[in-house]
Formats: structure tokens, sequence, C-alpha cells
């Protein structure tokens, strides 16, 4: 496969010498500044594209960052980053445009460097560490996030960025029923990389780290499968590990007015290098499995408040009808229970609030009591995060926090996307 035109970072051309010395530094080489970096003829994934291959490649470079509207895939990986102690503002800067320019590549199908996996000397570690070698782009998407603490941290203003946080870039406030891992929680930088192949996503978190090698280290990470919303009309409503479909009434993607009104920060909302971007939140979300599938099946579908083999609502209709929260039964109960799901988290009970929801199962094991370390890995996307914490407080009395406990969590500005030839976040910056 020959090289597509992969803009170069504005700093210079390919990686930044502090991200080459990075893909090597875990094994203590040092490759020389120049090795790997030219352009020319790629050793990445197979001597053709089939077209199904071309189908599965997502822009990285627009007006949005991709993994956001970008209908779900089926795997994530997700890492959250502390950036080191004593770097620069120019290691943040020089950081951000390392990672575009090799995110920019790995979405394309390509390895991060024009050397790859096995083109430059056999001397040196390679630039890529390989296992994506021989596959396609899987519909990867790489987003990028800012955490509250990059902006001014314990360390204060270490980056001279202050001034230019968002006002509503805040931690989250607390919530009943959270059981919080600080080592699972927060974050001066957030990288979601979603794919259709768990290696490729696997692959994109592996190499990205290594780059940020002596600027930024990983504080905790998390694998998902099995998307748990959907983002198009197109893909079919998938299930958590409660049995349930989730995500009936996400906001979709062909949807422009409710993306305008309720993810993408405005040209009018502060600050102005926002415009175009969105809000990440991360919550993982541990499920009691055990004691969940012990509850009769009648009373799941009073929790969740909707039929557990259609979707539909349980006041009526199909997956996607409109819940009537006014409809009784004919002993005069509210045909959706007051404590459940459904009716807690419907725009229509938080005065329209509306979020875009791409969350994934997790599997990590079992615990120490042989019990499943499950649940769900809940991301959300928002204009501002206090959609998110309307949602949550409302959710205060749903009668699921029997059987969940939330346990990690974070908030990041994601910037708007990258124009080429330049990288994310450089609005932050001028």
């Amino acid at each position: 496969m020959t090289d597509p035109a992969i803009p170069e970072p504005e700093h210079r051309g390919g990686l930044s010498r502090r991200g080459m010395l990075g893909l090597v530094g875990a094994a203590g080489a040092v490759v020389g500044a120049g090795a790997g970096v030219a352009g020319g003829v790629v050793a990445a994934r197979s001597a053709s594209a089939t077209t199904a291959d071309a189908a599965s490649v997502h822009p990285f470079f627009g007006e949005h960052q991709s993994g956001i509207t970008t209908p779900v895939q089926d795997h994530l990986h997700f890492a959250s980053f502390d950036m080191m102690a004593r770097t620069t503002r120019e290691d943040l800067i020089s950081l951000l445009q390392d990672w575009s320019y090799a995110a920019s590549r790995m979405t394309q199908g390509l390895d991060v460097s024009a050397s790859g996996a096995v083109g430059g000397s056999p001397e040196a570690p390679p630039d890529d560490t390989g296992e994506a070698l021989g596959l396609p782009a899987a519909s990867l998407t790489i987003t990028f996030g800012f955490g509250p603490t990059l902006f001014d941290g314990d360390a204060g203003d270490r980056y001279g960025i202050a001034a230019r946080r968002p006002p509503e870039l805040e931690r989250l406030p607390p919530f009943l029923g959270e059981d919080l891992d600080p080592d699972a929680s927060g974050g001066d930088l957030c990288i979601q990389a979603c794919a259709d192949d768990p290696q490729v996503a696997v692959h994109a978190i592996r190499n990205l780290s290594r780059i940020a090698f002596g600027r930024a280290r990983i504080r905790w990470s998390q694998l998902g499968f099995g998307r748990t919303s959907k983002t198009t009309s197109a893909q079919a409503t998938p299930r958590n590990l409660f049995g349930f479909k989730d995500g009936s009434a996400n906001i979709l993607a062909d949807d422009a007015a409710a993306l305008d009104s309720s993810v993408w920060v405005s040209a009018a909302d502060q600050p102005s290098w926002m415009s175009g971007g969105s809000y990440l939140v991360a919550r993982k979300i541990a499920m009691l499995i055990e004691s969940w599938d012990r509850v009769r099946l009648s009373e799941q579908q009073n929790i969740v408040g909707r039929d557990k083999a259609a979707g539909a609502p349980l006041s009526g209709g199909d997956e996607f009808s409109r819940p009537d929260l006014e409809k009784t039964d004919a002993a005069g109960a509210a045909a959706i229970p007051a404590r459940s799901h459904v009716r807690l988290a419907h725009s229509d009970s938080n005065g329209g609030v509306q979020i875009l929801r791409r969350g994934y199962n997790f599997v990590d094991g079992n615990n120490d009591l042989g019990r499943l370390d499950a649940g769900l890995f809940f991301l959300s996307f928002q204009r501002s995060p206090a959609q998110f914490v309307t949602l949550q407080r409302s959710l205060s009395t749903d009668a699921m926090n029997e059987y969940i406990r939330h346990v990690g969590t974070g908030i990041w500005a994601v910037p708007p996307g990258a124009s080429e030839g330049s990288y994310v976040g450089a609005g932050l910056f001028s």
C-alpha cells in the first residue's frame, strides 16, 4: 500500500525528535532523529486495499473529531494520561502534534511512521509495534480530550493555559451511589480509540503511549467490547450486560438540530477555541451481575421501564415509540414506574436535556469473591457538562441503583477536529 498524503505536523516532518525517542524509550535505545521520518512507501498492512477496507476508514482531520458521531464500533480501548513532572508548554504542544500525526496515519490503516514496524534499521527498535500488520483500519477512530488538571493542577498553571480553561470544565460533583477509585478516575489527557477489531484499538493506544514516553504516562485505561448504544439509524440497538436494549433514544448522527443544540459547542459559547468541540464524560459502572440475575423478569422490566424482548417502553408501542409518562394501567398506577430508569433518564423528565452516548460493556475477570468484575463503561458527549450533571442527579432515585456502583469517573474537554497540516488542540495555544 502506498502512503496517502498524510499531512505532516507544522513543527517538522513526521514525529518530533521527542516523539521518536519515545518510540524506543521503553526499550532503552535511541534512534537517530531522522530515522523513520521521511515519507515514501510504507511497510504497512498489505499490497492492495480492498473496497471493504477502504470503506472502514474514517478521516482524522475535519470540523469535528471522529469517534463522536461516527457509527459506534464494536471495541474500545480508552486511556487516561497524566503529564510528567517538569514538562513544559513546548512538551505538551509537541506531544499533541506527534499524537495527531500518528493518529492520522493509524486511522488510515498505516503504521505510526513511514518506516513503521519493519521498514527501519534492523539494528534499532521498530517505530511501530507491529501487531496490526496485515489488518485493515477497521473503522478506527482516535479522539483526544483535555482534563481540568491540565489547565490548573496541583502544580499550578504548568503550561500557561489556565486563563483559557473552559469555565464549565470542572471536576464532576459527587453523586449518590458512588464508590470511586481515584486510580481509575480523572487525568490530564484522554484518548478514546474505537475500532471493529480489538487488536487495532489496542495497537493505537499502545503506540500513542510509546510516543508519549518522557512527556506523559498512562494513569488508567479500560477495554470495552459490545457497544451499548448506536449513533446511526442503520445500526441495530445493542444490549447491555443486564440483557436489555440500550440507547434506543440516543441522539443520531443525522439529527443535525439535536447535535447543534446538545452535543457541539457553538461559536457563541466560551472559550472560542472549543467551538466545534464537545465535553466527554466517562463513568465506569460496575454491575452486580449475580444479584441482577436472581431478579424476576417482571421486576427487571419495571426497573428498566422497557420490555426485555422488544425494547418497547412499558407504555406500549415498539422499541422506538416515545415513552408515554402519563399513561396508567387499569389500577391507576403509572405504566412506566416512577423509579424506572427510562422515566428518570428521559428528556421529558429533565427539561429536554439530551446527551449522545457511546458506551461499552466490559468484563475484567472475576473479583476476590468469584463474581464477575463486569459492567458498563459509560461514555457521553454533550455541549455542556451541566447536561450530564442534570441527568445523573435525576437518576439518584433510580431503582437500578441497587444493582450498580459507579467506581470510576472523568471529564475532558474535547477540542474540535484538526485541519490538515495542524494538530488537535492547536486553537488552545494560538
